[in-house]
């Protein structure tokens, strides 16, 4: 399942060549350092993390079977990495409430955030994603933003399929619930009405 370059350099740092294990830093630093800010919202403490799962990956290369591809193995190590750390850091932990959001509230949002800018929505939503609480971001971030399949995903975190998809559509819904919160009222009369 993982690339044959991959694969290549994966071999190479067993057989004893540990500077070949900087191609695979350089090639997944970016995924890494991005799922570690997105759970953690700290760049000191996604810096730290991403450190410490390549120290991980490196420590346990022998480990990683091929089953499944490089990067879900490495996610799956930063997944667990970042929730470590977290738990050691409470402090940075955001609950939301939510209430029961209907079919036509979900709509309604989709349609403002039709008319916004791209570049504003990915603003918006960003600083909405950040008030979820570490695990419904993550997921969410996998599935959307990486692109994971729910397969890849449940390797990742270690959740049953349908555990998984309650989360998923839990979390979309709170989004939802927040992103609609969050919304300058302006914006709202003014792409509402289109």
């Amino acid at each position: 399942m993982t690339t044959t370059k991959d694969q290549l350099y994966i071999d190479k740092v067993i057989n004893g060549d540990a500077s070949a294990f900087a191609y695979l830093v350089d090639n997944y630093k970016n995924m890494v350092f991005s799922l570690a800010y997105k759970m953690t919202k700290n760049k000191e403490e996604a810096e730290e993390v991403s450190q410490d799962t390549f120290i991980k990956a490196f420590k346990n290369l022998s480990n990683f079977k091929g089953d499944s591809k490089f990067s879900t193995w490495l996610y799956r190590i930063c997944y667990h990495t970042t929730l470590d750390a977290i738990k050691k850091n409470k402090k940075n932990n955001y609950t939301f409430e939510i209430n029961e959001v209907t079919y036509n509230q979900i709509q309604s949002v989709e349609t403002i955030l039709q008319g916004i800018e791209r570049k504003e929505r990915s603003v918006i939503m960003d600083k909405c994603l950040m008030k979820l609480a570490d695990e419904e971001r993550s997921i969410l971030w996998m599935f959307y933003y990486d692109e994971l399949s729910l397969k890849e995903i449940i390797e990742v975190t270690n959740l049953s399929e349908a555990n998984l998809k309650v989360k998923l559509h839990r979390a979309r819904k709170k989004l939802l619930t927040i992103v609609e919160k969050n919304i300058e009222p302006e914006m709202i009369e003014n792409y509402g009405r289109k």
